[in-house]
């Protein structure tokens, strides 16, 4: 019965880790890596879905607005048997993605000139963004599927 409850929760099932490039741009089309799952009983993986999220904050204290944009997904449909005793079961994966271009950045992008006009806006409106990968297996058998989220290093 415990184990019952315990498999339909995904406790002692699968878990998931990425790995990431150490670094990223969001000028790049694509972001390339692998997800790694395991598990202490053998399990059955039927997809894998992975988003990249756009953070953009913009503001100070109780004025700051964020924002978030998916920027891109995707969604790999394979059967994927992930052994139990901790065995790792690597997946690698290539993620295209389109750059989000707030309004400061298309005015910049204009000429020379306005690329420093954009620089001092964003700094004085004190404009960042934050980038993160999630990814989200479906397991067969499992109520709540395994999900992870990791900051990618700019």
């Amino acid at each position: 019965m415990l184990g019952k409850i315990k498999k339909y929760l995904g406790i002692e099932g699968v878990k998931l880790e990425l790995e990431l490039p150490k670094k990223f741009s969001p000028t790049q089309d694509q972001v390339e890596g692998a997800v790694r799952l395991f598990s202490k009983n053998p399990q059955t993986v039927t997809a894998i879905r992975l988003t990249l999220i756009e953070k953009y904050s913009r503001g100070r204290d109780a004025e700051q607005l964020v924002d978030e944009y998916e920027l891109g997904e995707l969604i790999i449909n394979q059967t994927i048997e992930v052994p139990g005793e901790g065995e790792l079961v690597e997946v690698p994966f290539s993620l295209p993605f389109t750059p989000a271009e707030s309004d400061v950045d298309a005015f910049g992008n204009k000429n020379i000139l306005f690329k420093g006009l954009a620089w001092v806006a964003r700094k004085t409106r004190n404009a960042t963004s934050e980038y993160r990968i999630e990814a989200e297996a479906q397991v067969r058998g499992v109520g709540l599927n395994p999900f992870i989220k990791e900051v990618l290093p700019t």
